[in-house]
């Protein structure tokens, strides 16, 4: 018989892809995970068996169920900054909040379970991370106010809070949706129909002007 052939071990680049392939794995199936059960619900166990891994390999490439929450949460906070860059105009800003949210739903879906798992001290490993990011929604709000295009009578803080509900509602209130008004809002022809509307009010706020209500 010929000799075996000795198995040659990976080059450094193909296990560097290796790696990267199976950290994207765990962080699609982490944020499918927290998702459907929030971060107090989520199991470590669950998440690898949605990404085909091994358990301890959440532990080695991220330090536990922490870390891999926290690596969610800086993901969709860095897709935010992608899809609504500087100088983006309110409206438009409203109307891409919508048709993301709808066609990758774990964001607004985990951000509604931290609201119902609230419990008065900040939800979360990504609490204090997450308020920060709001608070930068906040001063752009006030820059757009003092730049005149919001009226003066707006508060910034409830706008946002308006705002982010609303883009959040064929997520969180797909029930209330489909009763109303007897459609799918999941479907694309619902989503570009609300997220336009939210658009076209986000814009007549707009055009009140820093003063109140246009002549």
């Amino acid at each position: 018989m010929p000799p075996s052939t000795p198995r040659r071990s990976p080059a450094p680049q193909d296990r560097q892809r290796d790696a990267e392939r199976t950290r994207a794995r765990i962080l699609e199936a982490a944020s499918a995970e927290f998702a459907a059960h929030g971060y107090a619900g989520a199991r470590v166990s669950a998440i690898a068996a949605r990404a085909g891994v091994n358990q301890q390999l959440i532990s080695y490439y991220f330090d536990g169920k922490e870390g891999v929450y926290l690596a969610v949460s800086r993901r969709w906070w860095e897709r935010r900054a992608e899809l609504i860059p500087p100088g983006t105009p309110l409206p438009e800003q409203a109307r891409r909040y919508v048709l993301e949210a709808v066609h990758d739903p774990d964001g607004p879906r985990l951000l509604a379970w931290n609201g119902l798992q609230y419990d008065g001290a900040g939800t979360g490993p990504d609490a204090q991370h997450r308020s920060d990011e709001l608070r930068i929604g906040v001063d752009e709000l006030r820059r757009s106010q003092a730049d005149g295009d919001l009226p003066a009578d707006v508060d910034p803080e409830i706008l946002l809070v308006i705002l982010m509900a609303a883009a959040m509602a064929p997520t969180t209130l797909p029930h209330v949706i489909a009763g109303l008004t007897g459609e799918d809002p999941r479907s694309p022809q619902f989503v570009e129909r609300f997220a336009d509307q939210l658009a076209t009010f986000v814009g007549g706020l707009a055009k009140r002007g820093p003063a109140g209500p246009a002549s």
